[in-house]
């Protein structure tokens, strides 16, 4: 019988496993979305929702400036924000360099888009199996995250590029078509 026995193991000890989990939480919170396993998408899930719940149920604590709230309303904040840290690092790195306050973005960002919402925070979306070892690939982001965007150019630079030299070739193919008439014209 598995009773008491959720959550997948992933062959680690608890200490490799919670440090996986964690740094996946904060990358997912960093970059609002990530390419993982779907196994680990799974769990991952469970870990982050939890989290975004914390900043959530506190309301329009969560993200209203401190000088406004009340001393009842400060604690409750700084105790949510303490849960919060203690389980991500509290800062990541996007992709650009530039450094995200992890747990103030679960506070004040975070818990400001979902602030209605019972739940469902993230999506799992599938993507096919790794060349390496077939393992099943999946995105996990946020629900309304921005729209994807991909890392090759735009296809209208590509377009003018192409359409440079065409402009170009048509220019000397009627300097060659009027030199040939001009020839054919001083042949005759």
């Amino acid at each position: 019988m598995r009773h008491k026995k959720a959550g997948r193991q992933f062959g680690r000890d608890t200490s490799s496993r919670r440090a996986m989990l964690r740094n996946l939480t904060a990358n997912l919170i960093t970059h609002e979305r990530i390419e993982t396993t779907d196994a680990k998408a799974k769990e991952l899930r469970r870990v982050a929702e939890r989290l975004i719940s914390k900043a959530t149920r506190l309301g329009k604590i969560a993200y209203t400036a401190q000088s406004e709230l009340s001393a009842a309303d400060k604690a409750r904040r700084l105790h949510a924000e303490r849960l919060v840290s203690a389980y991500v690092p509290r800062f990541g790195v996007k992709a650009d360099g530039t450094k995200v306050d992890v747990v103030e973005k679960v506070m004040l960002d975070l818990s400001k888009r979902f602030e209605g919402r019972p739940g469902g925070y993230t999506r799992i979306i599938k993507l096919g199996n790794r060349r390496g070892d077939n393992a099943p690939m999946v995105y996990i982001e946020f629900i309304d995250a921005a729209a994807v965007t991909d890392k090759q150019a735009p296809e209208e630079p590509a377009a003018a590029v192409t359409a440079e030299p065409t402009s170009a070739a048509s220019a000397s193919t009627e300097s060659a078509a009027t030199a040939s008439s001009g020839e054919t014209a001083s042949n005759e």
